[in-house]
């Protein structure tokens, strides 16, 4: 798949196969995601790769409780209704999760994270696999209880939780507005 294909196709997938992809897969998309550009090339990304379905399920249930009873983040009540709700998984039962986090500290590791994520999900639409950003789990992820299941190091800070499996249905990417720029001539 083109480069261009890739970044107007990719769009967030809500519903997956359960069979996770290929040790190799993964491999392929990790390396793809450390191409990614960082601040004073510190390359500070590391990557946790959980397929465990039983973890995964813990992870999920302890995001959704963590964020509804300590509201980290201000979200629309809706969303909150949504984490109270028992059927619904954070991880929209994708067979894998990926945790990109920053090994050192700085004031870019955040963006390093995020373009590292970009790169992996761009990968993934590439390869015909799926992946979505799960936001709502990165909170829980950084207390210790989050940190003790997806057994991340201490001295890591968690950047990009993306979940990443073959896609249950073609999807459609969103509709984006009109770009808005400014030319200064």
């Amino acid at each position: 798949m083109e480069l261009l294909d890739a970044i107007n196709l990719r769009h967030s997938t809500r519903a997956y196969l359960t069979d996770a992809p290929s040790k190799e897969i993964f491999e392929g998309l990790m390396a793809a995601a450390a191409r990614a550009p960082c601040a004073f090339n510190r390359q500070p990304w590391r990557f946790t790769v959980i397929v465990n379905r039983d973890l995964l399920d813990a992870i999920s249930v302890g995001a959704k409780s963590y964020m509804t009873r300590a509201r980290p983040l201000d979200l629309p009540e809706s969303l909150y209704q949504k984490l109270s709700d028992p059927a619904f998984h954070v991880f929209y039962r994708a067979p894998a999760l990926i945790v990109i986090s920053a090994a050192a500290q700085g004031p870019w590791i955040e963006a390093d994270g995020a373009l590292a994520a970009a790169n992996l999900m761009l990968a993934a639409q590439a390869q015909g696999l799926g992946s979505c950003w799960i936001g709502l789990s990165q909170p829980f992820l950084a207390t210790p209880a989050g940190r003790a299941l997806a057994q991340l190091p201490e001295n890591e800070t968690p950047v990009a939780p993306v979940i990443v499996g073959w896609p249950a249905q073609t999807g459609t990417p969103t509709p984006r507005q009109p770009v808005v720029a400014r030319w200064i001539i």
